[in-house]
């Protein structure tokens, strides 16, 4: 596992830490920014970005301070690796500020904590992923890599959690829906269940449609669907919905 913990070390980076903590090309590299205050798991993520087939110049700062003049000194930064729990900021308001001022970069949650609500709220706040540290050091990487394709990560225990009662589920409640409600109730078919089930993994349209060997039109429309029953309008808040309801799509999505 990550050597991750919930302590927090403050270090006080200089900023010498402007420049890519890697060995490779800024000028090639995709530049990602990790802001976390602990040194243990910057070096982690040094050892991940290693592992990955894209050339990677990464960044770092302990706090949000760090974090926003290094954004402003490199505004084609590709992705942001944001902890909750910096020292001298609330981690969410630190989301929030860099998808109002800097839209065009990808961000990630990195926490500690991996319940429903920290998890919904970041997503709702436009983070492209939640990994939490607990993770072993293959669930992180195949979590970037999802990312990278365009897709959006969520820890699956998150998705699949028994503690919560279904009928205390936003979704259900918003939905009129009984605690042992299927994607039937909702009129979905089951070919519409499969593209859902890919969305929670998080391919692409064109990658359902390699799946599936579907038209691109027959996905979207699917997807359309899909939305209408849940009474969403995108795809996070649909695989946030189908996970408080409570559906176990593993089992299709392997078989599809």
């Amino acid at each position: 596992m990550f050597p991750f913990s919930n302590g927090a070390i403050v270090t006080g980076l200089n900023y010498q830490s402007a420049l890519p903590a890697t060995t490779h090309d800024s000028e090639t590299a995709m530049k990602i920014l990790v802001v976390d205050d602990h040194p243990l798991i910057r070096e982690a993520l040094r050892g991940v970005f290693d592992d990955l087939k894209t050339e990677v110049a990464m960044f770092e700062a302990s706090d949000s301070r760090q974090a926003m003049q290094l954004v402003e000194e490199n505004t084609d930064l590709g992705l942001i690796l944001l902890d909750l729990n910096l020292p001298d900021r609330d981690g969410f308001s630190v989301l929030s500020e860099l998808r109002e001022r800097h839209p065009g970069i990808a961000i990630v949650v990195l926490s500690a904590a991996q319940d429903r609500n920290s998890v919904t709220k970041a997503l709702d706040l436009g983070a492209v992923g939640f990994i939490p540290k607990t993770g072993q050091r293959e669930v992180m990487l195949s979590a970037l890599q999802l990312v990278f394709a365009g897709g959006i990560y969520i820890p699956p225990e998150i998705l699949s959690r028994e503690d919560i009662p279904p009928p205390a589920s936003p979704t259900a409640t918003r939905l009129g829906l009984q605690s042992r409600a299927s994607p039937a109730d909702l009129g979905l078919t089951e070919r519409q269940v499969d593209v859902l089930a890919l969305m929670m993994q998080g391919k692409s349209n064109k990658a359902i449609c390699r799946v599936l060997d579907l038209a691109e039109p027959t996905v979207k429309n699917h997807i359309t669907a899909i939305f209408k029953g849940l009474k969403v309008t995108n795809r996070t808040e649909a695989v946030i919905a189908a996970g408080e309801l409570g559906w176990d799509l593993t089992r299709i999505s392997k078989s599809s």
